[in-house]
């Protein structure tokens, strides 16, 4: 699905309601607006339920300033209407101020996308503006001043942030990212100090583009792969909303019987995925018309050397993420489920995900189903896509009972090598 084509009061309410049941915002909090192609701003109204919020309650303003709709529109308008004057390349604003953001507002700190070096190129550089009233015409000038020294990402003190861009959906990957980031820091912060990656290597990585495959055209789509898509699909959404994927990152594959596999496409909304939307690999060409996630190549290594893997994931959850960004190694001795999940987990560079993925196809198996690639992602596989599924669902899990552990501020106590080996020999790991 594509909210581009959508109406803008319907973009505005499908964005609200993913801001509000994702927990980014509160029942009458944060705003969002569009500007149209004829000049005209649709703006969420003030005081309404984020929550259950439909098209009617939307605000249209037209140029002249008249004011159209059931409900007043946001008190913060005036500065969105002030981005749109100094930034006219802009026409969508989003407002929010989730928990993870608002930490960094009130301590009046930009949150470091260098550690997630992807969020770094999707957000840019952050701006800060100052505090003031809301609704006021000071803290509109004060935000319209940092856009219009040409960012895209502004934090405000004492009260969330703003992101500007082209369409609804690409603030809303913006904001997210942002966000994630913001999460994925405070959560290195509690067991280690976050890594961040040089700038001048981020956009070297950024630069080594995956080279596009050749294409094949799908003639045909057997039960099996239609069966394979539906569930791949079910999963993919369930990663979003489990908040394992984002809207543009995470890479779900399977494997066909015949060895082709199948795999979520490049940049596309993870929330929305269907079937059609999946891209077939065939001898290491990609179905027509469509561009498979940067990472294909490396799944194709993978399954080429395992011929009992029939399912790949790379995803960055924010609490085992927090150990890839640290550089502190994740040991799986928490409980039993989370060994027998896991086993032991192999780290790896974010220069090996980009300049030699050979050394992680390798070191992935059944016996080895586990890997971290430092700033980057983690990697699971799998016998199905469940199986892998649940894997990185444990992985997750497990790294936010060791965050919680350690605010504790007791020492962690792992199962013992001798209870590991009885572990092993009960189901069979060895």
């Amino acid at each position: 699905m594509d909210i581009r084509f959508m109406h803008p009061a319907d973009q505005i309410v499908t964005i609200m309601n993913r801001l509000y049941y994702y927990g980014m915002t509160t029942t009458t909090g944060g705003n969002l607006s569009i500007k149209d192609s004829d000049g005209h701003v649709w703006i969420s109204p003030s005081g309404v339920d984020k929550g259950n919020l439909r098209r009617d309650d939307i605000i249209e303003i037209l140029p002249d300033g008249t004011i159209k709709g059931i409900h007043k529109p946001s008190v913060e308008y005036p500065f969105h209407l002030h981005i749109y004057q100094v930034r006219p390349d802009l026409h969508a604003v989003l407002h929010a101020h989730p928990p993870a953001l608002v930490a960094f507002s009130v301590v009046r700190k930009i949150p470091d996308t260098s550690i997630y070096p992807d969020a770094h190129i999707l957000c840019g550089s952050i701006g800060m503006a100052k505090y003031a009233l809301p609704g006021s015409e000071k803290l509109g000038q004060y935000i319209a001043d940092a856009f219009k020294e040409g960012y895209h990402a502004v934090m405000l003190e004492n009260h969330g942030v703003v992101i500007g861009a082209d369409d609804l959906f690409s603030a809303f990957m913006k904001f997210e990212a942002l966000d994630y980031c913001a999460q994925l820091e405070i959560n290195a912060c509690t067991i280690g100090t976050p890594q961040g990656i040089p700038l001048e290597k981020i956009e070297y990585y950024h630069q080594k583009v995956m080279p596009r495959p050749d294409a094949f055209v799908l003639k045909e789509c057997s039960s099996e792969e239609r069966a394979l898509r539906r569930d791949m699909c079910n999963l993919i959404s369930r990663a979003y909303d489990n908040r394992l994927f984002t809207s543009d990152q995470g890479t779900f594959s399977c494997r066909l019987s015949n060895g082709d596999f199948v795999i979520t496409p490049h940049a596309q909304d993870r929330k929305y995925l269907t079937s059609e939307d999946l891209v077939h690999i065939k001898n290491g060409m990609a179905e027509m018309g469509k561009l498979p996630s940067r990472a294909y190549a490396i799944h194709a290594e993978i399954y080429r050397r395992n011929p009992d893997i029939k399912t790949i994931i790379n995803a960055h959850p924010p609490h085992i993420m927090a150990f890839a960004v640290t550089h502190n190694d994740f040991d799986a001795r928490l409980i039993p489920e989370s060994y027998i999940a896991l086993r032991k987990i192999k780290r790896f560079s974010i220069e090996d995900s980009h300049l030699y993925p050979e050394k992680i196809a390798q070191a992935i198996s059944l016996q080895s189903p586990v890997a971290m690639v430092e700033n980057d992602c983690v990697i699971t596989a799998g016998t199905s896509p469940l199986n892998a599924f649940d894997r990185l669902e444990v992985m997750e899990y497990s790294a936010k009972s060791v965050i919680e552990a350690m605010r504790l501020k007791q020492s962690i106590v792992p199962i013992s090598e001798g209870e590991v080996d009885e572990i092993e020999t009960a189901f069979h790991l060895k």
